[in-house]
């Protein structure tokens, strides 16, 4: 019984996180090799170890050999194709390992701080935070411990020197990781009693989190905030201080965009379903807080419910209500009933009413065709005279510099500023990239 064949196989097997059967059979093709090199020969050679024994058994063709006498140069090459073939078998079980491993949370070790990405080791290998995943404002030192998330594993050849050729790469900015971590650290969420319904982040600065409790029980908000907020500290301690607005999920459009939008009060939302928009309408007391830092809180609000959200006064609400209702009139309809239909259906503006078209009138209102057309073109008119009084406004409001304007307003309705963000933007994009519409 050769047992330090048996032992030495093992041994290699539990190192590097390889099937025992798969060194068996690396093993094998290595001595073949071996075989080949020595006896030069075309014929076929057949080796076997017992798994159970260690025992070897070698034929060329069928005619028993020895591998004792196949020399010093043989050996050389069994080693060589041996080392290669773990080589390969360990990347292979590293790259299934860290497939099964992606989108979860992994802790490791700063080992190589570069400008363009972080290189971290993670143990069986090493992996890379590159400088697009790392939060903004993050420093790292050496030997310093971080989690990340698993983003993606690439399997690329085996480089010289050794490499493994699996390029493991990391992040602290996606979503998936705000995820993670509410899982980690609020048992309900790991559990399914509570839900994340949706999430919107800009990375290093705030995220919004929609949740749900399926337990009647359970508070959705306060488990994920925890005992005077020590869970969510230990999530926001993690992000580098990172703010995170612990929103209550609703199945109404209308109340969540509300919960969205906090701290900031909402008086009235209109939804148009045809143009995916909400209009907001918030006291002026009230508009920073709804719009936020940068835009930052609306801009967060929609990409959370997934909603265009236009944010007005009430005054700038009333204005434009009676705009539409002058065009209304302009347009020879005299069902009295018309406007409080066309708010219901969230068109507030007669901009909105000239996005919307003639086809949804009709559908929906039960206007005719003719009615429906003239309609759109008398707000369509109304909207492009609005654009170019609003255009000449911010020409004159450029004078303002030069001490010949005291002050201006001006906006799409005419005195309005309707300040607007899309839900429809690239995830990726910065606040500075998306600037507001006014």
């Amino acid at each position: 019984m050769n047992q330090e064949l048996l032992r030495t196989v093992d041994a290699i097997a539990k190192d590097r996180n390889i099937d025992r059967e798969v060194v068996f059979s690396d093993l094998e093709s290595a001595m073949v090799s071996a075989a080949k090199k020595y006896f030069g020969s075309s014929e076929e050679f057949k080796i076997h170890i017992d798994r159970g024994t260690g025992q070897i058994t070698a034929f060329q063709g069928d005619q028993p050999i020895s591998l004792r006498d196949l020399g010093r140069i043989a050996a050389q090459t069994a080693k060589q194709v041996m080392i290669q073939k773990i080589r390969e078998a360990e990347r292979d079980s590293m790259f299934e390992d860290f497939m099964e491993r992606r989108g979860t949370i992994v802790t490791g070790q700063v080992t190589r701080i570069d400008p363009g990405a972080v290189t971290v080791g993670l143990g069986r290998g090493e992996a890379f935070l590159p400088a697009s995943e790392q939060i903004p404002g993050e420093t790292y030192q050496l030997k310093q411990r971080i989690r990340a998330l698993v983003l993606e594993v690439r399997d690329a050849a085996a480089r010289a020197g050794g490499s493994s050729g699996i390029k493991i790469v990391l992040s602290r900015t996606s979503k998936e990781f705000i995820k993670r971590l509410f899982e980690l650290e609020v048992p309900e969420v790991a559990e399914g009693i509570i839900q994340i319904k949706a999430l919107s982040r800009e990375a290093g600065y705030r995220s919004k989190v929609a949740v749900v409790s399926t337990d009647s029980k359970v508070d959705a908000v306060g488990a994920c905030v925890g005992v005077r907020g020590s869970r969510i500290k230990s999530i926001v301690d993690e992000l580098n201080g990172e703010k995170i607005d612990i929103v209550r999920w609703n199945d109404s459009s209308t109340v969540l965009i509300g919960n969205a939008l906090k701290p900031a009060e909402v008086n009235q939302i209109a939804l148009c379903f045809e143009l995916g928009r909400a209009t907001v309408v918030v006291d002026e007391e009230q508009l920073s807080l709804a719009i936020g830092k940068r835009g930052q809180n609306v801009r967060l609000a929609a990409r959370l419910t997934g909603w265009d959200i236009d944010i007005i006064t009430p005054a700038e609400y009333n204005t434009g209500i009676e705009r539409l209702e002058r065009m209304i009139k302009e347009a020879n309809l005299t069902d009295p009933a018309l406007l409080g239909k066309m708010v219901a259906l969230g068109m507030v503006s007669v901009g909105d009413v000239a996005e919307v078209g003639v086809t949804p009138l009709v559908d929906e209102l039960g206007l005719e065709p003719s009615q429906s057309e003239l309609l759109v073109k008398t707000c369509a008119a109304e909207a492009e005279k609005l654009r170019s009084e609003a255009g000449r406004v911010k020409v004159d409001a450029d004078a303002i510099d030069s001490g010949d304007l005291e002050g201006v307003q001006g906006g799409q309705d005419g005195g309005a500023k309707r300040i607007r963000f899309s839900a429809r933007v690239d995830e990726e994009e910065n606040s500075d990239e998306n600037s507001l519409e006014k």
